[in-house]
């Protein structure tokens, strides 16, 4: 019995080794999976935001501007063609432009269109009738075509009372439509149109318009686009 009782004792002891060391790798392992994890990094991150999206090349090229036309005043030029026989006005303002081919007896015609910014004008008007100009300092210089007749003109600036007149109004039932140009040294070429059969239109006062039409006092005023 005496021998037995040491033997048993280191027994114990042994067992409760193993059970100490058991116990220790348990708690240790019980540490690794629940110890500091690693900080995430910023692109794990839920929260973390997206970068913004890349700016445009400065390459890009800028949209044009769309091209201005050029700004002209109202301006008249008036003048004769080439032979002497008709008288042509034209009145210009920004980019348009009206005009008036008049022999003073039956051959007339008006005539519009578009004036370009190098001052280049190709204007139309009834029955074919058209006008190829170009404005150039104080004058344009161009031809006209009516009737099929090509005629030469030079038309230099105007200055009031010179210019291009127009007189339209019904007397006496009959149609009046008369229209004049008063070149720059004075005189007057002019036709009105009773009914559409046309005469030599009698002179206007240049200051005030005023014209007596088969007794009819009338007002012809000047020509705008």
């Amino acid at each position: 019995m005496k021998r037995s009782g040491p033997l048993f004792t280191l027994l114990a002891g042994l067992a409760l080794g193993l059970f100490v060391l058991s116990l220790n790798a348990t708690t240790g392992e019980g540490t690794s999976s629940y110890g500091k994890a690693p900080a995430a990094s910023v692109a794990d991150s839920p929260s973390a935001k997206p970068s913004a999206k890349p700016s445009k090349k400065s390459s890009e090229k800028p949209s044009k501007a769309s091209p201005t036309r050029t700004a002209r005043p109202k301006t008249n030029y008036a003048g004769r063609t080439d032979d002497d026989s008709s008288a042509i006005s034209i009145s210009v303002r920004g980019d348009k432009a009206i005009a008036y081919f008049c022999d003073g007896r039956s051959k007339e015609s008006w005539l519009k269109g578009p004036v370009e910014d190098d001052g280049s004008m190709k204007l139309t008007g009834k029955n074919g009738a058209k006008l190829d100009g170009k404005l150039t300092g104080d004058r344009v210089r161009g031809t006209t075509t009516i009737e099929k007749h090509p005629y030469g003109f030079t038309a230099k600036k105007a200055v009031k009372p010179s210019g291009l007149y127009r007189a339209t109004t019904e007397v006496r039932g009959a149609k009046i439509d008369g229209g004049w140009i008063v070149l720059p040294d004075g005189r007057q070429v002019g036709i009105v149109r009773r009914d559409d059969k046309p005469s030599g239109a009698p002179p206007i006062d240049p200051e005030s318009g005023a014209v007596t039409v088969d007794g009819d006092r009338l007002t012809a005023r000047p020509v705008t686009p």
